[in-house]
């Protein structure tokens, strides 16, 4: 699975940075820039929660995802 391309996409989506993705998966900030370079995967703690905003976001909006 391509993480970067996803988180990228979803935080793009949520129309924030990648500070307040950062804040609301409690990691640094670049943390998420590692990720959405390519350069680290995500813990799996942190996968879930990528996860939980994904669903939630999916739910609010009906917004499909490309990943």
């Amino acid at each position: 699975m391509d993480y970067a391309k996803l988180i990228k996409e979803l935080r793009e989506v949520l129309i924030i940075s990648q500070t307040e993705l950062a804040e609301m998966l409690g990691v640094s900030f670049s943390t998420v820039n590692r990720w959405e370079n390519g350069k680290h995967e995500p813990t799996i703690k942190a996968k879930k929660k990528l996860k939980e905003l994904f669903i939630k976001y999916k739910m609010l909006s009906g917004v499909k995802f490309h990943g």
